[in-house]
């Protein structure tokens, strides 16, 4: 049985941070401006509303049910199919449609949970979606840290960047503490005898590029390498034994159905959708005209089901660990889910709409075996690494 998912609960679209956007329908009633942790609302009515509606707490639990049934297999009968997308349609005239979740936030998953109850009919076939679950995406350059300072005190070959990055990392407590606590688990090996315990491996992934100012971790993720033995440290600093490859690679179909089960691993494929779009009719080869957002979206898929990673030490050539062979009569869907990465175009060019402060470095590589097609990624990276 559903819980009332009002009950002790402040505002729904408070709970666990969610925030109102400027889309939000306007509720009758005086406005004022009410200071509230983890939520911004401008009518304090629309609080009292959410609590003593009926109708809303109705519709949201009869779509906690069908969400739940969409991703589960579960079948339903004439009337609670037609009980669902009453729900559907009764919710866009809610509130409760416009409400989003922030990144770095606490509770995280909670609210991802109430985004996709409310958002449940984006999951019609497969995923091809044109929101995202977050708010305000990376379109502000991030706030300076103590990262030039640091870099300023490494001494050292300066043509591995890879190795320098790592060595700045060490000289600031938070990014050596999650990047100690990633490495140390991923390279674990798990008590049921496999090679290491892939879901933790993750849960530590995403931690790191969560907690870490984005100075840090966006450097050791896309140093510029001018040889193998950097490409390397590059390749496999995301530990990828455990987090990225497998003996077998599995069809990139089984990759997206274990993907859409789980809220965390969705929400990011939907931001990386969202955000790195394609569209050849534009120069900048991306439908939102928006690089930071793209890499920021990139960054986020990296501890999830669905994480990809350089292929080569090489090359920056991006790809997930799937194959679409023996995919049958889903062959076509298979390859768009492995083309998210691989032909990308909007991934490829994000070096056009870098900032004046910002360069580029391109590869050249070619890969070696064309049978399997990979993004040439283009990184922007701050002038005062090289």
């Amino acid at each position: 049985m559903v819980g009332n998912p009002f009950q002790a609960t402040p505002c729904l679209c408070c709970t666990g941070g969610l925030s109102w956007s400027p889309l939000t329908r306007e509720l009758p009633g005086p406005k004022r401006s009410v200071a509230m942790p983890g939520c911004q609302v401008t009518a304090p009515k629309t609080k009292r509303l959410c609590l003593k509606d009926s109708v809303c707490n109705t519709t949201y639990q009869t779509l906690e049910n069908c969400s739940s049934a969409k991703t589960h297999p579960i079948s339903l009968d004439h009337d609670a199919r037609a009980k669902c997308l009453d729900a559907e349609l009764a919710i866009r005239s809610s509130p409760l449609l416009h409400c989003k979740c922030r990144r770095r936030m606490r509770r995280q998953e909670h609210c991802l949970h109430i985004y996709w109850t409310v958002h449940s009919s984006l999951m019609h076939g497969y995923m091809n979606m044109e929101t995202s679950p977050y708010k305000d995406p990376a379109n502000k350059e991030p706030k300076k840290m103590d990262y030039s300072r640091l870099a300023a005190l490494v001494s050292g070959d300066n043509t591995n960047h890879c190795l320098k990055a790592t060595h700045i990392c060490s000289m600031n407590k938070k990014c050596i503490r999650w990047r100690t606590a990633y490495a140390s688990i991923c390279t674990r090996k798990a008590e049921t005898g496999a090679t290491c315990n892939r879901h933790m491996c993750h849960k530590g992934l995403r931690h790191f590029f969560e907690k870490v100012h984005e100075d840090f971790t966006k450097r050791l993720l896309f140093c510029p390498c001018e040889n193998e033995v950097c490409g390397e440290r590059r390749r496999k600093a995301i530990v990828p034994e455990c987090s990225f490859q497998e003996s077998i690679k599995p069809n990139c179909l089984s990759l997206w159905h274990a993907c859409v089960q789980d809220n965390i691993c969705k929400s990011r494929l939907a931001d990386f959708q969202h955000n790195c779009q394609p569209a050849d009719a534009f120069p900048d080869g991306c439908s939102q005209h928006n690089h930071a957002a793209c890499l920021q979206a990139y960054l986020g898929m990296i501890g999830t089901h669905m994480t990809p990673n350089y292929i080569s030490n090489s090359s920056v050539a991006i790809s997930l660990w799937c194959t679409c062979e023996s995919s049958g009569n889903q062959k076509e869907e298979c390859d768009q889910i492995l083309g998210m990465f691989i032909s990308n175009k909007c991934l490829s060019k994000c070096h056009v709409g870098c900032r004046p402060r910002w360069r580029f470095s391109i590869s050249n590589t070619i890969q070696k075996n064309p049978s399997h097609p990979a993004v040439q990624i283009h990184i922007c990276l701050p002038r005062y690494i090289f």
